[in-house]
């Protein structure tokens, strides 16, 4: 057993390498539900068949941001991820504003696909003559088996994790292969190339539907203390994960739109964006393949319910150790070496929100799904943005690393990205939740009230925190960090 368990509890165990962080994070992505949900979003209200581009123009941002993200995590010993970054850079008060903020960004994300998983079981069960249950049977039972399988091992989780991962991008690269071989309906799409194609429509809302699918990339420091080597795997499975990611969502994007044609693709993703992925595989791989894919985005939505819930217990279970959240979370289980009291706080919350939008009668899709995600999606950005700012500044003041690329050209340019990002999530943002101004306006009050409620708690309490101030020791080298 790890001693990091035995010995005072404090710690989380684990032999994770790259290739099991890796699943953690591609599967918080959902590459499967992007594909069949956002994208055929992006193309109908974005920029058409220059769509695909999007993926590239943000995953080029978000690799900028991973430079100086990666250069600081062997500078950073602790697992909290987005804030501890921030607390290092910034310090102690914006750092425990940006972990609330963190915190209410990802239980929104996770509520968004509870949401969406309900609504998706239902429909499937339906199709098949199955019983028309309500959709929240679906998603309790779902919370239940995530909270069994977050309250265990890691390891657990990770092989679950990758066994549904491999099995939805293998459906979807078959399409993928098959579309390429035998072309679509006007040959294959050459849009994703033209800059007037890439600029027609409304390309500030393709690049917001884009940005929106990368979430849950940047979680792989949340993992460190269970990495088997954190200061190479944490930067390797950061980059990693995010080229695969961005591959996978530039190439299937363009199969879909090459599979209907530049023209057609966009009626049909207007018409049917729920639908047009699986009608498109099932004519391209029969009706085998549609049925797959549909089971595949429910296994899809799972992957990502498990792989948010870790990481949001993660949170807290590094809050707990800090004292800015009961300490008995940041307690490690004695025989699974989990953050089992805090994945069972994270269970409970999920719980009774879940439990207050079924009370409400909220819809599973059109509002708990597009709220949640659209809350999430403008967290995660301003979360970044902090991030990129905290390297510069981390950097500028300890000159612990003085590669110029590393910690100053990269971290800003990549925040100059995000900002623009922002802005354009801002703008977009009713249309993202549903049309509502009014609702917009709600959501970044909520999302500035938990920022305010770490602020306070560290103003009012000098030893929240506290122990996740540390400095990097002044001899460490730049010449020791991983590629």
């Amino acid at each position: 057993m790890d001693t990091r368990v035995t010995d005072g509890k404090r710690s989380l165990s684990g032999s994770l390498g790259v290739g099991s962080i890796v699943f953690m994070v591609v599967a918080a992505a959902a590459p499967l539900t992007v594909i069949a949900g956002a994208v055929p979003v992006g193309i109908a209200l974005g920029d058409g068949a220059g769509f695909p581009a999007t993926f590239v123009i943000c995953c080029a941002v978000l690799l900028l941001f991973a430079v100086g993200f990666c250069a600081m995590s062997r500078h950073v010993p602790d697992a909290g991820a987005f804030y501890t970054y921030v607390q290092q850079g910034l310090g102690r008060v914006t750092g425990l504003g940006s972990a609330f903020l963190a915190l209410a960004t990802y239980t929104a994300v996770q509520l968004a696909v509870y949401g969406y998983f309900g609504a998706a079981v239902q429909a499937l069960i339906v199709h098949y003559g199955g019983p028309e249950l309500p959709w929240p049977a679906y998603s309790f039972a779902a919370l239940a088996l995530v909270g069994v399988l977050g309250y265990r091992h890691i390891e657990l989780s990770s092989r679950l994790l990758g066994v549904l991962l491999v099995c939805e991008v293998a459906i979807v690269l078959v399409f993928d292969l098959v579309v390429t071989a035998r072309g679509g309906h006007s040959g294959l799409s050459t849009a994703f190339l033209e800059p007037s194609e890439i600029a027609s429509g409304s390309p500030g809302i393709g690049i917001m539907f884009a940005i929106a699918s990368f979430l849950g990339f940047e979680a792989t420091a949340v993992f460190r203390d269970e990495a088997r080597d954190p200061e190479r795997t944490v930067p390797r499975a950061t980059y990693l994960a995010l080229l695969l990611i961005g591959g996978f969502y530039t190439l299937s994007s363009w199969a879909l739109v090459s599979a209907w044609g530049d023209d057609e693709v966009v009626k049909q993703a207007g018409a049917d964006p729920g639908g047009i992925l699986i009608t498109s595989m099932t004519h391209r791989l029969g009706s085998v393949g549609g049925d797959v894919a549909q089971v595949l985005l429910v296994t899809s939505l799972f992957a990502a319910l498990l792989s948010f819930h870790n990481v949001v217990a993660r949170y807290a279970f590094s809050l707990g150790n800090s004292s800015a959240l009961p300490a008995s979370w940041g307690r490690a289980h004695t025989r699974h070496g989990s953050p089992h009291l805090a994945s069972l706080a994270q269970s409970a919350s999920a719980l009774v929100l879940l439990g207050v939008f079924v009370a409400a009668g909220l819809d599973p899709v059109t509002q708990v799904f597009a709220w949640m995600a659209g809350t999430a999606t403008l967290g995660v950005l301003v979360l970044m943005a902090l991030t990129c700012l905290a390297v510069v500044v981390f950097f500028r003041r300890t000159k612990a690393d003085t590669r110029p690329w590393h910690t100053l050209v990269a971290p800003v340019l990549g925040l100059a990205g995000l900002c623009a990002c922002l802005a354009l999530t801002v703008t977009n943002f009713p249309l993202l939740i549903g049309g509502s101004h009014g609702l917009a306006l709600a959501i970044g009050a909520v999302l500035a009230a938990f920022f305010a409620t770490g602020v306070v708690l560290a103003l009012a309490r000098p030893d929240a925190a506290r122990a996740l101030s540390r400095q990097p020791h002044p001899t460490q080298s730049h010449m020791e960090e991983p590629v």
